[in-house]
């Protein structure tokens, strides 16, 4: 379930006139998703989308999000390559001061997803106040209305806890793509310049503190990648003070060592501004798919809608099936007074298979084999099914149009190759399927006419 089908069917339970019968066979004939009430969800959606021809309002929105999620991607990965190299930036003069950097890519990193991690504990509230003041929701704002499609969001109404999950993983991918950006700019620059490192900073810590800190940074990989963790030694020989505005001799002297602290920027880049970042997306991806499947099912009528799809469908009729017999006996002897809860093949005259599986519950009979036949069936298809027709079977037609020729013939056939025949005439759905007293009767008189030994009727 997507965006797209929660829209559309938002759209299609606003204007909806589909009867429960209609419901119920589309239910039966996708049994096998009755367990997934989303997948039913979306089923019913696809089968109703097919017959319109004009784009619909889950298509417009997601188009747009994709395409505004798409530029904004791409402005944060290249904002992020730029980043990067303007950080790293080395005039031979003076080294690159590595604080900043480490800055970007370690702190800002993990106070950003804390406060992703509160945004996303505090999702339920429609005014998220971390949520709005996110730069992927800012963003989208300020891309929307400069293409003026902003009216456009405005044409369905989308849960609130959907809406703060969209932007808290918007925000998620935005990031990681900035951080992917950053990671390129650090290796290019490395590989395509020879940059010297140092660190410098007006707070009174000293290299052994430093030091440590920077131990601390490298936990997750410094037991299995040892190369990537600067020495005491390099960070006493990077530390860099700007009194005079020039490099002290010894800095000089080890200028080709202040190198070696790519490694350690990179894997700091790699596992806190990229892995990290990746994992918080997976996490947001997961809540805006829990918040999709809670606002889907939350969505006015789609409680409802499953029930009419999910539930028997039990009428009236099938308790009032015993009495139709009693209407037009008319001396003919084989008229059946209720029908039996299992036969060996049930057959409908121009029924389609959905609406006979739901004939077959409303009046409380099963079979292991349940076809249509006549109607679009070329003659060559019919007789298959006679051949293929043994034991007892059970026959559906439509009350209100009387018996052709073409029938009689089928019947007469089917007669001929089953044990017995047992004849139901039904209503129209909106007479629970029960027939007229007049259809009943055409049908009786056709059928005692006829005078096949092994048809019977209700």
């Amino acid at each position: 379930m997507h965006l797209k089908d929660y829209i559309d069917l938002y759209t299609l339970l606003k204007g909806d006139l589909s009867t429960r019968q209609e419901r119920r066979t589309f239910g039966l004939a996708h049994e096998a998703l009755t367990s997934r009430p989303l997948s039913l969800l979306k089923a019913w959606v696809d089968e109703k989308m097919r017959t319109r021809q004009t784009e619909q309002a889950g298509e417009k929105v997601a188009h747009l999000l994709y395409h505004t999620t798409l530029w904004l991607t791409l402005l944060a990965f290249v904002t992020g390559i730029f980043s990067g190299i303007g950080l790293l930036s080395y005039n031979g003069h003076a080294p690159v001061n590595l604080i900043y950097f480490l800055a970007l890519v370690v702190l800002l990193p993990l106070v950003t997803m804390t406060l992703a991690l509160l945004s996303m504990l505090r999702a339920k509230r429609a005014r998220n106040t971390l949520v709005h003041l996110s730069p992927a929701y800012l963003m989208e704002r300020m891309a929307l209305f400069f293409t003026k499609k902003e009216d456009l969001l405005t044409q369905v109404e989308i849960n609130p806890m959907l809406l703060n999950w969209i932007v808290i993983q918007r925000s998620q991918l935005l990031a990681l793509a900035f951080s992917v950006g950053l990671l390129l700019a650090l290796l290019g620059v490395v590989a395509t310049r020879d940059v010297a490192f140092a660190w410098s900073t007006t707070l009174q810590i000293d290299a052994a503190a430093f030091h440590r800190f920077l131990e601390f940074v490298a936990l997750p990989w410094r037991s299995w990648l040892p190369t990537a963790v600067p020495s005491l030694e390099l960070v006493e020989q990077s530390q860099y003070y700007r009194l005079g505005g020039t490099l002290s001799k010894e800095m000089i002297e080890h200028a080709a060592a202040l190198g070696a602290w790519w490694k350690f920027l990179a894997m700091a880049t790699l596992f806190y501004a990229v892995l990290l970042r990746a994992l918080f997306y997976l996490l947001a991806t997961w809540g805006l798919k829990r918040a999709l499947k809670k606002a889907t099912l939350a969505l006015e009528g789609a409680e409802e809608l499953l029930r009419d799809m999910t539930e028997p469908f039990i009428t009236t009729s099938s308790m009032e099936k015993t009495q139709r017999g009693d209407v037009v006996k008319k001396g003919y002897g084989r008229i059946q007074e209720a029908l039996k809860l299992h036969y060996d093949v049930i057959q409908g005259w121009a029924i389609p298979s959905q609406q006979l599986s739901l004939l077959c519950e409303v009046m409380e009979v099963s079979a292991p084999v349940c076809v249509e036949v006549g109607g679009n069936n070329t003659l060559e298809e019919d007789q298959h099914i006679v051949a293929q027709s043994s034991g007892e079977v059970l026959l559906f037609v439509k009350a209100w149009e009387p018996p052709t020729m073409d029938l009689m013939d089928y019947l007469e056939a089917l007669s001929r190759q089953a044990e017995s025949v047992t004849v139901v005439p039904v209503g129209t759905e909106h007479t629970e399927y029960k027939p007229k007293e007049s259809d009943q009767a055409v049908w009786t008189d056709m059928i005692a006419k006829a005078d096949l030994s092994k048809v019977w009727i209700t």
